[in-house]
């Protein structure tokens, strides 16, 4: 009897072992995964506050919550499964949809760009014109969460391919935390972004000098701040999107243009000595946000004429 007891002890404990592995093993593969994903989120976040731009104050916390919640329903319950389903029975579909996104995201930058520019004909989603506020923020919910959809959709893709190997229930937890995580982290940014000019004014009227001067910073920095956060997100688009058609192109079996990407990156870090990691990463970067620029204004030149064909028509 008391040898029965300590084998189901050791039986306990191995289990115990066993779950904080896996434990480990989903906490590291998500962090690795959010930090691939980490240009869709930037994207994220400076694009949603546009959805409460102009509407009453009081409910744009409260449609941030909704546009959360239909984020999380969006990763959860659309394509969590969709993605276990692919990797379970079709696994070699996930690199040429990861370059899809990829490609989307190249050309949602070159959009960004031309608009920089002057010479874009952005396709988001207007804000919907309506004298009912109950029907405006219905639709504005609505837009904002169809456009969710696809950036979850890439974040979920480029969490699922770093764990493609991985167990099924690894899989599932790296892609439940990833999906929570990305939501909390990009709307808890949005809805302090969206309140940040209130509270700026609140310290304006505080008694306090040291208050009132930073209110007052905050109010005339939020400009500054979101016209930073779209030049940081287009950036980050190009760089991430260029970086998955590279990736994704040298797994398909193309050494070019992967390769002499890699090999010049590596020749950099070699001739900079101790500054080797920094500039070899910047080089790969640099390099990948050229290949998106590339495809991205493939991709915009062709759907514009298309567009224009069909006008015509």
């Amino acid at each position: 009897m008391p040898s029965g007891l300590i084998a189901l002890l050791d039986d306990v404990a191995g289990i115990a072992k066993l779950a904080a592995a896996s434990i480990d093993d989903v906490g590291a593969a998500a962090g690795r995964a959010g930090v691939k994903a980490a240009g869709v989120v930037v994207d994220d976040a400076a694009v949603t506050p546009k959805y409460v731009t102009g509407l009453e104050p009081s409910r744009e916390l409260p449609i941030i919550r909704k546009i959360a919640i239909g984020s999380i329903r969006n990763k959860l319950l659309l394509i969590l499964p969709v993605a276990l389903l692919l990797t379970a029975f079709a696994p070699w579909a996930l690199t040429p949809l990861l370059m899809l996104g990829g490609t989307y995201l190249c050309f949602e930058g070159a959009e960004k760009l031309l608009e920089m520019f002057g010479g874009g004909h952005h396709h988001e989603e207007a804000t919907p014109v309506s004298d009912d506020p109950a029907h405006l923020e219905k639709r504005t919910i609505a837009g904002a969460v169809r456009t969710d959809l696809i950036l979850s959709a890439e974040i979920m893709v480029i969490a699922l391919n770093d764990v493609a190997n991985a167990p099924l229930l690894t899989q599932a937890g790296v892609l439940i935390v990833v999906g929570l995580g990305m939501t909390v982290i990009v709307y808890g940014a949005v809805g302090l972004i969206v309140k940040m000019d209130d509270i700026g004014l609140h310290m304006a009227q505080k008694p306090s000098r040291t208050s009132q001067t930073i209110g007052r910073g905050l109010v005339k920095g939020m400009p500054v701040v979101m016209s930073a956060l779209s030049v940081i997100g287009t950036a980050a688009m190009l760089w991430v999107g260029g970086g998955i058609l590279l990736h994704g192109s040298h797994q398909l079996g193309l050494a070019w243009p992967a390769e002499p990407v890699e090999h010049l990156a590596h020749a950099v870090a070699a001739a900079t000595g101790p500054l080797g990691a920094v500039t070899g990463w910047l080089t790969t970067a640099l390099l990948s946000a050229v290949a998106g620029v590339i495809v991205g204004a493939i991709v915009a030149f062709a759907i514009h004429q298309i567009s224009r064909l069909k006008s015509g028509r």
